[in-house]
């Protein structure tokens, strides 16, 4: 009598991280066809989280950093269509570990137990930045890149939501995008309100939202309620099941865990700045004359100074 699968289980399961990665998304969004329950998507984005981390060596060691039991993991790699955890482990580990971030990562968990210099907080402050930045270029979607470029060049008005510390980040990318572009504005950036702000993208606005866990209510419920209007949204997030990732049309999904006070932003950042040079790649000609007249203008204005 020939077995059958287990439930839920998937023919052919993900073979790269990027594989991975993206059937997360389609499982947070409803588009898979494995389900998995609401704490076994937030595992799973945790996991994918840790892409590379020493912590994967072992099933025991990454349980305990997760705070489930190892059997947990084995059924989630089941789910996911592998025959056990050994399988999703070696996708998961696909990122090298020989790379200074998982390096000074693990150092950084050993400087906070044991104290050290404000030198030494510094550096692993920076490494641990580092380590973020250098996961997010190896476990860059570039369909999702891709398709937050087709939307920001082809969409007349554009709309960045972002706000207390995130804020910055929506300011960073109004600015990028206005090198290069015009009808880009920061959400409620006058304070005239979020209500009025999504009313003047009008039926073919684009509304680009940025949060990380734990996500800010507005944002969230603001990027919901553009798409219930039927707009178009891209979100700059952290997880595959990120509240701002379900539903939107494109998701770039960053890195941020290190020793910093509240959530850092140093990865972010850098997401912004590898998502302008892409619109203006995917537009050359008439990023160069933005660009000119910018030049010009700052010149008649005596803005910078040698």
């Amino acid at each position: 009598m020939t077995a059958q699968p287990a439930p839920h289980a998937i023919a052919a399961p993900p073979e790269t991280l990027a594989e991975l990665r993206a059937l997360a998304q389609d499982i947070a969004q409803g588009d898979a066809r494995v389900a998995l329950g609401a704490r076994a998507r937030a595992t799973l984005a945790r996991m994918l989280d840790l892409a590379g981390d020493p912590a994967l060596l072992s099933i025991t060691r990454l349980a305990e950093r997760l705070s489930v039991s190892p059997s947990t993991l084995t059924r989630l790699a089941r789910s996911l269509g592998y025959p056990g955890f050994p399988a999703l482990q070696q996708v998961l580990l696909s990122t090298s570990l020989q790379g200074t971030g998982a390096f000074y990562s693990q150092r950084a968990r050993a400087a906070l137990e044991g104290g050290g210099s404000l030198a030494a907080g510094a550096v692993r402050l920076c490494r641990e930045n580092q380590d973020n930045i250098g996961r997010f270029a190896d476990t860059l979607d570039e369909a999702a890149l891709a398709a937050a470029v087709e939307l920001i060049v082809a969409a007349p008005r554009i709309a960045v939501h972002g706000i207390r510390q995130f804020h910055a980040v929506a300011s960073f990318l109004v600015y990028g995008l206005r090198m290069i572009r015009s009808d880009v504005s920061l959400l409620d950036g006058s304070g005239l309100g979020v209500a009025e702000g999504l009313a003047l993208l009008g039926p073919e606005g684009l509304l680009i939202s940025t949060s990380c866990a734990p996500y800010s209510a507005q944002v969230v419920a603001v990027a919901a309620e553009a798409r219930r209007m039927g707009l178009a949204t891209i979100a700059l997030t952290d997880r595959a099941n990120s509240k701002l990732a379900t539903g939107a049309r494109a998701a770039l999904l960053v890195p941020h865990e290190t020793s910093f006070l509240s959530n850092s932003i140093g990865g972010f950042i850098v997401a912004v700045e590898c998502l302008v040079n892409a619109c203006a790649a995917a537009n050359p000609d008439t990023a160069r004359r933005a660009l000119h007249q910018r030049d010009l203008m700052i010149a008649r204005l005596g803005i910078e100074q040698p």
